[in-house]
């Protein structure tokens, strides 16, 4: 599986940025998937997570309420809304996946050594 992640950039604090993360190499439902992320000199931690099913998601206490995880199963493609941006949000973000069989498709997952796949990150940067 190979996974690649987009839509990183500079915003300022409030703004809004929409991350992708397009998914190739596995029936992509079949994903379990998650987003990550780590700020300069700290671990990565974990962001985001939504069942291959779409119908579960989970979300961090840092971000709940500002971040909304999504996928387009048919497109192959998760996303990540992220709105009222702070500069603590500024970090390379990760997707990645964990493969699951079509039984278990409504599982989240938050531990990052529990995902098989990774992106290779995308950089946001959010300016006071």
């Amino acid at each position: 599986v190979q996974l690649q992640a987009s839509g990183g950039g500079l915003v300022q604090a409030g703004g809004s940025l929409r991350l992708a993360c397009a998914a190739s190499g596995r029936t992509f439902s079949t994903l379990n998937m998650g987003w990550f992320r780590q700020a300069p000199g700290k671990e990565r931690e974990f962001v985001a997570t939504i069942s291959g099913s779409g119908g579960n998601t989970d979300y961090s206490d840092s971000v709940k309420g500002r971040f909304t995880i999504s996928r387009d199963n048919p497109k192959n493609t998760v996303f990540l809304q992220m709105n009222s941006l702070t500069p603590e949000d500024t970090a390379v973000y990760y997707c990645a996946g964990r493969s699951l069989t079509s039984s278990r498709r409504y599982i989240t997952t938050r531990p990052a050594a529990g995902y098989d796949y990774w992106g290779q990150g995308t950089l946001v940067t959010v300016s006071s």
